[in-house]
């Protein structure tokens, strides 16, 4: 649950953002920003999407990186993937040539388990296996694929993010698409 010294942080970062781009920024009240702990953004996503975002940026926040933008054309090709996905009943990565430059985060589990910010907190919680180091060099147990979920997260690059949630079968799948995208070879998430 956020902590009212974190929202408060939260409304001081936004306070800052505003100033620098007024024109851009949507209006928030801090009733708003202590309810729900959300960061408002221009044409801010409901529902699901908001609460991915708000989990991402919460993380990003707390490393003192800047907060991701939500990106509808992200959301729309996770989507589609999101769907595929579900038809093959399978999960695995989109090829890079697929996702022309953006990172790619995958989760499944069982229909209604789990909720949007719970998906999102366990690729955060990977964050127990992470090193600052270059990639991929990153990973507490030697294997960067432990914590790479975490790093595209956190990856100071990256500027933003557009995910998707669908169900089929039996399973929810969560597809979140980044851009540009993180886990470069030979460089630092942050």
């Amino acid at each position: 649950m956020v902590g009212t010294g974190y929202t408060a942080l939260l409304h001081g970062m936004l306070a800052a953002l505003c100033g620098l781009a007024a024109a851009g920024c949507a209006s928030a009240s801090t009733v708003e920003l202590q309810g729900r702990g959300e960061i408002p953004h221009t044409h801010a996503p409901a529902g699901d999407a908001q609460r991915l975002l708000v989990s991402h940026n919460a993380e990003r926040l707390r490393l003192g990186l800047p907060p991701l933008r939500w990106s509808p054309a992200l959301a729309n090709d996770a989507q589609n993937y999101a769907r595929r996905l579900l038809a093959r009943g399978t999960l695995e990565h989109a090829s890079h040539a697929e996702r022309r430059g953006q990172g790619e985060n995958l989760w499944m589990g069982t229909a209604g388990a789990w909720n949007a910010s719970a998906m999102v907190q366990m690729f955060i919680d990977e964050r127990r296996y992470f090193r600052p180091a270059t990639f991929p060099h990153v990973s507490l147990t030697g294997e960067w694929a432990d914590v790479g979920h975490y790093t595209q997260i956190v990856w100071r690059e990256t500027r933003e993010v557009g995910c998707a949630i669908d169900s089929a079968k039996g399973q929810d799948v969560l597809v979140c698409r980044y851009f540009p995208a993180g886990n470069v070879q030979g460089q630092r998430p942050y």
